[in-house]
């Protein structure tokens, strides 16, 4: 029996690995997204809040992913609160990447022509409609490179993962070579299939792209 054949009959731990990883990326980024975007609006308020969030985002700018997702799972039963590894990797995921998606955005928002805001104010809008329909769409056209990026960053941390016993594609093709002694083969897949899922993500922000410039907006 060859590696590859192995690999072939194993093929449904690195599927279920696959699964969890894709899973886990989406919600992870779809949370990280919502609360950046949260965040952001805070910080645009001013106040104590706003002060308590920029000390937040700089901790885990400055925090390893990796000892974050060690604190919840293995620090936070300490202090009577247990998660099991799936949770707390995605609440890890969402509250890092979530700081970062807050800092990507903040830093387009500086540079902002403030034209179509003084617009809405002057026609009487609300400010959670301003952020919403007008100044939140401007910016995600204009930070889609650094978007893309984040994303395909969220990506590779899922691997981190695999340290805290969630089974996601690092751990499966972790297992399958431990199991069969084939680490070329193994990790091999793994890679391709983390590639195919970047490639997948690049086309998505290239049609983003598309869609902006039809929009007016360029490269920033």
């Amino acid at each position: 029996m060859t590696e590859w054949t192995i690999i072939w009959e194993a093929r449904n731990t690195i599927l279920a690995g696959l699964w969890l990883t894709c899973w886990l990326f989406t919600l992870s980024i779809l949370g990280a997204f919502v609360l950046g975007c949260l965040m952001l609006y805070c910080l645009e308020r001013g106040g104590v809040l706003a002060w308590l969030l920029r000390a937040f985002i700089n901790a885990m700018r400055a925090l390893p992913f990796l000892v974050l997702a060690y604190l919840l799972y293995y620090g936070l039963p300490q202090l009577g609160l247990r998660m099991n590894a799936v949770t707390a990797g995605l609440v890890a995921m969402i509250i890092y990447h979530g700081a970062y998606f807050t800092e990507i955005l903040r830093g387009s928002r500086l540079v902002l022509p403030p034209g179509t805001v003084e617009a809405a104010e002057a026609h009487g809008f609300l400010p959670g409609n301003i952020f919403l329909h007008i100044i939140l769409p401007q910016l995600l056209l204009r930070t889609r490179p650094l978007i893309g990026n984040q994303l395909i960053y969220a990506l590779k941390d899922t691997s981190f993962l695999a340290i805290i016993t969630v089974q996601e594609l690092t751990a499966a093709a972790n297992s399958v070579q431990a199991t069969y002694f084939i680490p070329m083969p193994a990790f091999v897949v793994a890679i391709l299939l983390y590639w195919a899922i970047t490639v997948c993500l690049e086309l998505v922000v290239k049609k983003a792209g598309t869609f902006g410039t039809k929009r007016g907006f360029e490269n920033v």
